[in-house]
């Protein structure tokens, strides 16, 4: 078994494995380097537990084209929520965009959610990210948290990887939400080290109320034994990460870390390459 096992994030259904390793595992070996750090981790040491695959619907190839998705797809609730919560995170990051206001609110769902990814389309967050990819990303997190047949084989691609010598898990995004259920439900594993990077697992409600386990008297069960330290890392401007002091949610324990990710806030990479990134990982290989 690995003695890192990485669980990616929203929208890399058109990935895999290996494509995923080949841009983790560089930028994972300079965060240990810039904690000073042992930066020789053998690629042996390194699995990635993909799941995008589950996204793709039945028979697609996976250079197949997806289906064209527009604003019509945002479904009022869950999904329309979130996007607005979104809107309003990079309105407050990011002074090029307008901020949501009382009449976009009142002027009904397809109103909004309109202005919502016209407004969205401005944030150098989301430069590049085409509509499309922006309502798939945003349904893909909704689909992970209401079909539970997707939900138990995205944490079972992790609790695969995870035996007697993986030591550290790191997830990003949404790979976060999966990786912390997986650990819940896996009694007894000797993971030392569990980072979160980019993570939306602070977003009440919406996510962490959904949480398996269902969290007690607001809040959340710690994602293994007592010796296992946790570690979160959020960009200030990462929209995904809306959270970024986990603490409320799953106790002082955690350690809450901001870092600088430039105009990619949400970027994985980035996130690896940080020094604070690359000490969790040092924790976790002793």
């Amino acid at each position: 078994m690995a003695r890192i096992v990485c669980v990616h994030g929203v929208g890399k259904q058109q990935a895999g494995e290996q494509t995923l390793l080949g841009q983790w595992v560089p930028a994972l070996r300079d965060g240990l380097t810039r904690a000073g750090g042992r930066a020789r981790v053998a690629d042996t040491e390194v699995a990635m537990a993909f799941y995008g695959d589950l996204f793709l619907p039945p028979g697609q190839r996976l250079d197949g084209d997806e289906p064209h998705l527009g604003w019509w797809d945002v479904s009022p609730g869950w999904e329309t929520e979130l996007l607005m919560q979104w809107w309003s995170h990079a309105a407050a990051a990011e002074p090029q965009i307008v901020a949501p206001d009382a009449q976009n609110l009142l002027s009904g769902t397809s109103r909004t959610v309109q202005a919502a990814l016209l407004a969205l389309s401005q944030s150098r967050f989301f430069a590049g990210l085409a509509e499309k990819a922006l309502i798939s990303d945003l349904k893909q997190t909704h689909r992970y948290l209401t079909d539970l047949e997707l939900r138990t084989r995205a944490r079972d691609r992790v609790r695969a990887l995870i035996g007697p010598d993986t030591s550290v898990v790191v997830a990003h995004s949404l790979g976060s939400v999966v990786a912390y259920e997986a650990l819940c439900a896996q009694a007894g594993h000797s993971v030392r080290s569990f980072v979160t990077l980019g993570s939306p697992l602070g977003i009440r409600n919406l996510i962490f109320d959904r949480m398996d386990p269902v969290p007690v008297s607001g809040i959340g069960a710690w994602p293994g034994p007592f010796s296992t330290t946790w570690t979160n890392v959020a960009d200030a401007r990462d929209v995904v990460a809306l959270v970024k002091d986990l603490r409320p949610c799953f106790g002082p324990r955690i350690v809450c870390h901001l870092v600088a990710n430039g105009s990619q806030a949400h970027d994985a990479t980035h996130y690896l390459t940080k020094e604070v990134t690359g000490a969790a990982l040092a924790i976790g290989l002793g």
